[in-house]
Formats: C-alpha cells, sequence, structure tokens
C-alpha cells in the first residue's frame, strides 16, 4: 500500500541587491530586499508580503533595506474610512463620461501606445521611455498574482487610463498606472484610484495598497491626497494624520 506523502511548500529565497542611488532622494543610497514569485504560490506570497510592506515588479516583490534611511512608507488607504475631498469629487465629476472595466493582464498594442505617449510625455529621460512593446508586455505579463489591468474608456470606447492591479486577499495593490497625459484637466491618475477605492469597496475589500510615500519627495506627493492612509511601521500599520486637514475642523479641499 503506497502512501501520498502531503506537499510542502519550498522555503523562500530572500536576497540584498547592491548599493544604488536613490531615484527620489538625491545623495542617498538605495537597497532592497527581494524574493521571486513562482507559481503556484505566486499569489499567496504577493498577498502575504504585500501587507509585510513589499511591492512587486514583474516577478520580484521587494522592499527599500536602505542604509540609514526610513524615509519610504508603505501606505495603504482603508477604503470604508475614505471619503473624497471637494478637489477628488470634481474629479469624478470631470469624468463622469468615463467607464473603468476590469481586463485580463494580457498586453495589447492598444494599450502599448498609451503607455509610450505617457512615457514621452512625464518621463522622457527615463529607461521606461525605451520600452519595447515586448518589455511593456513583460512588465504586465510577468509574475502575475491575480493581476488584472483596469482600463478607463470614454464614450467612444477610446482608452484614456489604464491600471495595472494585483488583487490581494485583503484589498487591491495599483501596481503602475498611465494615461492620457494631454488631458491635463481630467485628472486621470486621480480618477483612477478613485476608481480602484469604489471597486474595493463594492467588493468589500478594506484596502488599497499604494505602495510607498517620501514625504520629501515631489513626486510621491498625489498619495497624501487619499487620506486617511495608513503606514507600516514598527508597531504595524497605523493613521498617519491627514496633511490636508484643517486645524480649525474645515472640511478637506
Amino acid at each position: 500500500m503506497s502512501v501520498i506523502q502531503p506537499q510542502t511548500r519550498p522555503l523562500q529565497q530572500f536576497f540584498r541587491s547592491g548599493p544604488m542611488p536613490c531615484p527620489y532622494l538625491p545623495g542617498r543610497v538605495e537597497r532592497k530586499l527581494f524574493t521571486r514569485l513562482t507559481d503556484p504560490y505566486a499569489a499567496e506570497v504577493n498577498s502575504t508580503l504585500s501587507r509585510a510592506g513589499f511591492r512587486r515588479s514583474h516577478d520580484i516583490v521587494y522592499r527599500p533595506v536602505c542604509p540609514n534611511c526610513q524615509a519610504c512608507l508603505p501606505v495603504r488607504i482603508p477604503v470604508a474610512a475614505f471619503e473624497p475631498g471637494r478637489s477628488q469629487r470634481r474629479v469624478l465629476k470631470r469624468n463622469f463620461d468615463l467607464t473603468a472595466e476590469e481586463a485580463p493582464a494580457l498586453a495589447t498594442m492598444e494599450q502599448y501606445r498609451l503607455f509610450s505617449d505617457y512615457q514621452s510625455s512625464r518621463h522622457g529621460d527615463s529607461d521606461m521611455a525605451r520600452m519595447t512593446m515586448a518589455d511593456f508586455a513583460a512588465m504586465v505579463e510577468e509574475g502575475r498574482a491575480d493581476t488584472s489591468l483596469f482600463e478607463a474608456r470614454d464614450a467612444a470606447g477610446r482608452l484614456l487610463g489604464c491600471m495595472l492591479t494585483d488583487r490581494l486577499t485583503d484589498g487591491f495593490s495599483a501596481v503602475y498606472s498611465f494615461y492620457d497625459a494631454r488631458q491635463e484637466q481630467r485628472s486621470l491618475g486621480s480618477y483612477m484610484i478613485l476608481s480602484l477605492i469604489d471597486r474595493a469597496l463594492v467588493e468589500g475589500l478594506p484596502y488599497v495598497y499604494l505602495g510607498y510615500w517620501i514625504e520629501q519627495s515631489r513626486k510621491m506627493a498625489y498619495k497624501a491626497r487619499f487620506a486617511p492612509l495608513e503606514a507600516l511601521g514598527p508597531d504595524g500599520w497605523t493613521r498617519l494624520p491627514d496633511p490636508l486637514a484643517d486645524p480649525m475642523g474645515s472640511s478637506r479641499s
């Protein structure tokens, strides 16, 4: 009589990168702790590590472990407590004609054209601005961990915004977004996040993970507008003070 041995999950191996210049704070050094996602455990590992402050890029999940610096704060939105401020309500009103629908994490030429235009407009001197269609497909499809794309389209069906998103056990992780940068009046980046918050509420998921917030970085300033935010620190996830709150008690703009 043969005995079937239960399968055991392999140990997750972690590595530490070498020192690199920090892309956010000049003069500082960046190091990362990282691991690779492998099937069939990719979604489970991604969810667990996201709660521990990691982020995914392709099939790599990483977290900064920079010497003498803790500026990168993992942040998430507790969606049940979130109420859009006046400016965010204006964003929703300006984009009333858009629909945000979930699509499989399979790269298309339509998405790539929007991605390329966005990079050329916003980040023309970056490595991402030189990505080919094959590079873009790798970004979307490698390391998928219950991953999908949320697409924002207008009434004519034109793709105006796209967000690569991982579904976690306790929410959504906004991996990367891009949009039609020519339509600045729409504030499409904010619209995509607001749409993801709404989807989390509909599905009963408590959090939207936004990655890292750095108080001194202007590139990260938009995340502070989605208060209340929770940040991961030595005592776990705790509520951050609202940087846009009026001490006299008036509502956020």
